[in-house]
């Protein structure tokens, strides 16, 4: 049985929990961590900052008091900048919460369309938006900010 998650904007004591949850999901997917022995200091550093500036457009999902998973609007209006859930958590329905819940404040604000990214080889993120409505749209090398490197990427659309 799935427990039944909160999704609640980020407070700033939430920050050290949202770096580690997006660290230890990235560290846990092969796909994102084979880039060298220095990548995960550098990728956990970039979690820890953003968790610590980025508290207005961070949401968490929250399940018995822990937080499991977060995702952010960073940028345009329209993208999903960030969706990460603890590996422990994954395919308990955390992912979708978080998503429905942004689609909801999306609609709200008018937006027709969401909009997200994700290492092309990263299957069960993929998997996850496809199945919550998203479509491939390109398929290309982009620079990673956090990995400081070209990675190659999908971009994802959905209407809303």
């Amino acid at each position: 049985m799935v427990s039944r998650v909160l999704i609640r904007p980020m407070t700033e004591a939430d920050a050290e929990s949202v770096g580690e949850v997006g660290f230890a999901a990235w560290a846990a997917n092969p796909v994102l961590n084979d880039f060298g022995t220095e990548m995960p200091e550098c990728v956990h550093r970039a979690f820890c900052d953003f968790a610590a500036t980025g508290s207005p457009v961070i949401l968490v999902a929250e399940r018995a008091g822990e937080i499991v998973g977060w995702t952010a609007r960073e940028g345009d209006a329209d993208y999903v900048s960030d969706l990460w859930v603890h590996p422990d958590h994954q395919g308990r329905g955390a992912g979708r919460a978080l998503l429905e819940h942004v689609f909801s404040l999306m609609r709200g604000e008018g937006i027709e369309r969401a909009r997200i990214a994700t290492h092309a080889r990263n299957a069960g993120a993929i998997r996850l938006y496809e199945r919550c409505g998203f479509v491939l749209v390109w398929r290309g090398m982009e620079r990673s900010a956090a990995m400081q490197m070209d990675v190659e990427k999908v971009h994802l659309e959905k209407a809303l």
